[in-house]
């Protein structure tokens, strides 16, 4: 199109952060060290994670760059960049995640198929652009609107980018008409991230932004809007992102069966200790992130440091010094909650996170049970080992478990006698958590 190019081959990618986990190069899709995510409440432009579906788009000359609003309308009307940016300007923060967050986890249950996304395939900004209820008045729809004249009822967001899944053609996804009309449900047209230009990354020049939605209906590089009868007929809608159930493989599944996935459930993850991770006794800060989609607040958080059989309740927070309340006109409602609890640990043992949120859903407990093929919305109970001793004996259990996790190859510790005694009676737990760098398939 005019102004923005989807290249073909790999050889004009942008510069990423060196402390990204690469989990799949080309296309690229990375995700920064869950250290970084609870670090802050905004999440800084180059540590959000990638998630990409082939080369990056190249912009040629931005003021030849415009967006075309087509299909069951009476106004189609080709807007460029300035007329977009003639629009008033909104700013919401939203959290995004990627259908995928926690994949790596789910696969050690059941090989799944998708990129392997350790615990970070998630992130909080401040989005700034145009609202796309006001973008859709210029073409004649009304606000709150469902349905138009000519049978309309869905938006369809188009991208420059081409994909293999689509044999080479855009990536596409779409969401109801209704949403996209209602202001409250504050859907923009975004050229902004944290207060600058969006990067090529994150879909300069302009993206769609739906806030509480999986992050695969976000659509970056925008070419088109139409709007249509039914819901998006391609790949991403129709054949990927469903929720199935684990009876459900790869020879049996009807993807008819499912409707597209939109809202993301209930979720929260320790961001404070690693999945290998070496503690003397004592007090220990447990802390992360939480977040429900469809708007819906975080009611609690609950902390157990005895594999869920007591439970402690988090503090929350979104502002630093100022408590969380889920549905106060003061909280954010489309961005996650930061927790924290301080807690008494004295041995080895498993420290796990849940999150109930303000419709009184609950994250489930056991992975197995919500397995599925694709590997997506892994909401269980996010659970970390921690091994609790005197330091020469935590360094050991700390290299064993690297190499275990990693399966580095050749790796071998020499052990004594006296300190195999010495580690028998300390009795260690081996210490192996979800995460990792592994894939936990090809996409």
């Amino acid at each position: 199109m005019p102004g923005v190019t989807g290249p073909s081959d790999y050889s004009r990618e942008p510069p990423r952060h060196p402390s990204l986990q690469i989990n799949a190069k080309e296309p690229f899709n990375a995700e920064p060290p869950r250290s970084a995510l609870g670090a802050a409440y905004v999440t800084p432009v180059d540590l959000f994670y990638k998630r990409n579906h082939g080369p990056i788009p190249i912009v040629d000359d931005i003021h030849s760059y415009s967006v075309s609003i087509t299909g069951l309308i009476e106004n189609p009307k080709q807007l460029f960049f300035k007329d977009i940016m003639a629009l008033p300007k909104y700013n919401v923060t939203a959290t995004m995640q990627c259908a995928g967050n926690r994949r790596t986890a789910m696969s050690q249950t059941r090989t799944v198929k998708g990129v392997g996304w350790g615990v970070s395939a998630i992130g909080n900004a401040v989005w700034g652009g145009a609202k796309l209820a006001d973008v859709l008045e210029l073409v004649g729809i009304p606000k709150f609107t469902s349905a138009t004249k000519s049978g309309g009822k869905h938006v369809e967001f188009v991208s420059v980018d081409k994909c293999k899944e689509e044999n080479g053609g855009p990536y596409k996804a779409s969401i109801p008409l209704i949403q996209a009309t209602s202001p409250d449900a504050d859907v923009l047209l975004a050229f902004e991230m944290n207060g600058e230009t969006l990067n090529r990354d994150h879909g300069y020049p302009l993206r769609g932004i739906v806030p509480g939605v999986i992050g695969a209906r976000s659509v970056k590089w925008l070419d088109s809007i139409n709007v249509i009868a039914e819901e998006c007929q391609g790949f991403f809608m129709q054949k990927d992102y469903k929720m199935f159930p684990p009876s459900v493989n790869w020879d049996n599944i009807n993807w008819s069966t499912r409707r597209p996935q939109m809202d993301f459930p209930v979720q929260c993850v320790i961001c404070s200790l690693e999945d290998v991770n070496a503690l003397k006794p004592g007090k220990v800060k447990v802390s992360g992130y939480a977040a429900s989609g469809g708007g819906r607040g975080i009611e609690r958080v609950d902390i157990s440091v005895d594999g869920g059989n007591t439970w402690v309740e988090a503090s929350r927070h979104q502002q630093p010094g100022i408590p969380y309340i889920a549905e106060a006109t003061c909280s954010d409602k489309w961005a996650w909650v930061l927790f924290e609890a301080m807690i008494d640990v004295q041995q080895s043992t498993q420290i796990v996170a849940k999150a109930v949120d303000s419709a009184a859903n609950v994250q489930p407990e056991k992975v197995e049970d919500i397995w599925n093929l694709r590997g997506i919305l892994n909401t269980s109970w996010h659970r970390v080992q921690v091994r609790v001793g005197h330091s020469n004996l935590l360094l050991r259990g700390l290299l064993k478990s690297i190499c275990l996790e990693y399966l580095v190859g050749g790796c071998v510790l020499v052990q004594t006698s006296e300190e195999a005694e010495e580690e028998a009676q300390a009795d260690p737990e081996e210490v192996l958590a979800e995460g990792g760098g592994g894939a936990a398939g090809a996409e």
